[in-house]
């Protein structure tokens, strides 16, 4: 894990890329659609982001496409009593 002042950046995390998203109607068979909605709600996403995490999972599994590793950014509290030790002493 690296440290960039006081952001700390970890490079493990495999994405699947989209340069845009596009409407797409769907026509879908009502069961799969309310088995859909209760994974949806099992998973705190939206219908719409279950079906394409759904259908991301089938490309990746079939090899259609490929993954990218993306680097994400998390914010962490910073001790602040030790650079305020350094800023009295001068």
């Amino acid at each position: 894990m690296a440290y960039c002042g006081v952001l700390r950046c970890t490079a493990a995390y495999k994405v699947f890329v989209l340069a845009k998203k596009k409407a797409y109607p769907l026509r879908i068979n009502e069961n799969v659609l309310a088995a859909m909605e209760r994974w949806a709600a099992d998973d705190l996403r939206s219908v719409n982001a279950q079906i394409e995490y759904v259908l991301r999972q089938a490309l990746v599994s079939h090899g259609r496409v490929k993954l990218v590793e993306k680097v994400v950014v998390e914010v962490e509290d910073v001790d602040t009593s030790i650079h305020s030790d350094d800023s009295t002493q001068n």
